[in-house]
C-alpha cells in the first residue's frame, strides 16, 4: 500500500501540471481579459462623469477633463490589442498591462505562476484587493457546511433505503419508493429551493426559515447552544434543496450493488448453512456491495462541494466558493480562478487517495500494488 501511495503522489505532479496548463491556455484565448474589464469599467466611469458634470450638454467639468487627459491620447498598438481601447493613451494601457502582469511573455507568466503555486503563494485578486488565500478561507465555511451536511444526509438516507429496496425487491415498498426516487431525480435542486422558499421562507405560506446568510446578524451575541441552533436553522433549506437531487442516484446504485451480491453463490451457500439473514446481509454482502458506493464518494463529495452548490448559494444568498468561482470567471479574475483551481484539484486528488485507502480497509483483499503491476 505504501508503494501505491507514493506512486499516486508522484503521478499527481504531471497531472496537476497538465490541468493547470490546459486551463491557462484556454483562459488566455478567451476574450474579455482583466485589462478589457478594467477598460470597460473606466470607460463607463468616464461616460457617467461626463453626463454628471455636463448635465447632458457639450461642456465637461474639470474632473471629467482630467480623467480624459489621463485616459485618451493618440492611440497605438497597445490600445489596438483590446476591445474598446481605441482612443486611449498607449502608456495608460501599458500601465494596466503591468498592473495585471501582462507585460511579460505568456510562457514566463505561466512558469512564474507555477513557481508561486509550488510555495502556495496564490497572489492577490485583481478586483477585490485581497489575497486569494484570504478569500478562499472566508468563503470556505459556507461551502464546507453545504458539502458536508448534504453528503452526510445523502449517505444516511440512500444507503439504508437502497439496502431495504434490494431486500424487498419487487414489493409495494420498492415500487412506491422508486416513484419517490424518480420524482426526486427529476426535480432540479434549484427548482426545489425556490419551492421551499415560497412555502417555508415567507414567500407565500409560512415564514419559518431565514432567506439569506449562514447565520443571523446577532450570531456573536448568542450563547453557544443558540449559535448552533441558529446555524442549523439557516442551513435547513439549502441542504434540503441539495439533498433532493443527490439521494436518488446513490439509492439506485446501492440497491443494484446489493442485488448483484445477493444473487451470488456465496450468499446462497451462507443461507443453506442456516446463517441469520442479518449476518449474511451485513457481515458478507455489505462489505462487497459497498465498494462501488465508496468508489463514487470522492466524485459525489467534490461535485457537491465545488459545483453543485453554485445555484443554491445564489438563491439563498450564501457567499461561498461556488459563487466566488463563478464571479471570478465572469470578471476574469485570474489569480482567484487559477488559485482555486489549484487548491480544488489538490483537494480532489487527496480525497480520491483517501477513498482508495478506505476501500482497502473495507475489503483487505483489494491490492492496488498487484493491480498496478498488471
Amino acid at each position: 500500500m505504501a508503494a501505491y501511495i507514493i506512486r499516486r503522489l508522484l503521478l499527481m505532479v504531471p497531472t496537476l501540471f497538465g490541468i493547470i496548463l490546459l486551463n491557462f491556455l484556454i483562459v488566455q484565448i478567451a476574450p474579455g481579459g482583466p485589462v478589457e474589464q478594467m477598460i470597460a469599467k473606466l470607460q463607463g466611469m468616464n461616460v457617467s462623469a461626463t453626463e454628471r458634470f455636463s448635465g447632458g450638454g457639450s461642456d465637461t467639468g474639470a474632473a471629467t477633463q482630467m480623467m480624459q487627459q489621463q485616459m485618451t491620447g493618440g492611440g497605438g498598438s497597445s490600445a489596438g490589442k483590446y476591445r474598446g481601447a481605441q482612443g486611449l493613451d498607449p502608456e495608460f494601457i501599458k500601465s494596466l498591462e503591468k498592473q495585471f502582469g501582462f507585460d511579460k511573455p505568456l510562457g514566463e507568466r505561466f512558469f512564474l505562476m507555477l513557481g508561486n503555486y509550488a510555495r502556495f503563494d496564490f497572489g492577490h485578486s485583481y478586483f477585490r484587493d485581497r489575497s486569494v488565500v484570504d478569500l478562499v478561507l472566508e468563503k470556505m465555511p459556507v461551502s464546507i457546511s453545504l458539502g458536508l451536511w448534504t453528503t452526510l444526509l445523502i449517505y444516511l438516507i440512500s444507503i439504508p433505503l437502497g439496502i431495504r429496496k434490494a431486500v424487498r425487491d419487487g414489493s409495494p415498498f420498492d415500487v412506491w419508493t422508486s416513484g419517490v426516487i424518480i420524482a426526486g431525480y427529476a426535480i432540479p435542486g434549484f427548482l426545489f429551493a425556490i419551492f421551499l422558499i415560497v412555502v417555508f421562507a415567507g414567500g407565500k405560506y409560512f415564514d419559518l426559515f431565514p432567506l439569506r446568510g449562514l447565520v443571523s446578524d446577532n450570531w456573536h451575541d448568542l450563547s453557544w447552544p443558540s449559535r448552533i441552533l441558529d446555524y442549523l436553522w439557516h442551513m435547513t433549506l439549502p441542504v434540503l434543496s441539495m439533498v433532493i437531487g443527490g439521494f436518488a442516484g446513490l439509492t439506485i446504485l446501492t440497491k443494484n450493488s446489493f442485488l448483484e451480491e445477493i444473487n451470488k453463490q456465496y450468499v446462497l451457500t451462507a443461507r443453506a448453512k442456516g446463517l441469520p439473514e442479518n449476518t449474511i446481509l451485513y457481515g458478507h454482502v455489505f462489505r462487497n456491495a459497498m465498494l462501488v458506493v465508496i468508489a463514487g464518494f470522492p466524485a459525489a463529495l467534490m461535485g457537491i462541494f465545488l459545483t453543485g452548490s453554485l445555484l443554491i448559494e445564489a438563491i439563498f444568498s450564501l457567499d461561498g466558493l461556488g459563487l466566488l468561482g463563478f464571479e471570478s470567471v465572469l470578471s476574469r479574475d485570474y489569480p482567484v480562478m487559477f488559485g482555486t483551481l489549484y487548491i480544488f484539484t489538490l483537494l480532489g486528488f487527496t480525497i480520491k487517495l483517501i477513498s482508495d485507502m478506505t476501500m482497502t480497509w473495507v475489503d483487505p483483499r483489494i491490492d492496488f500494488n498487484a493491480q498496478g503491476a498488471r
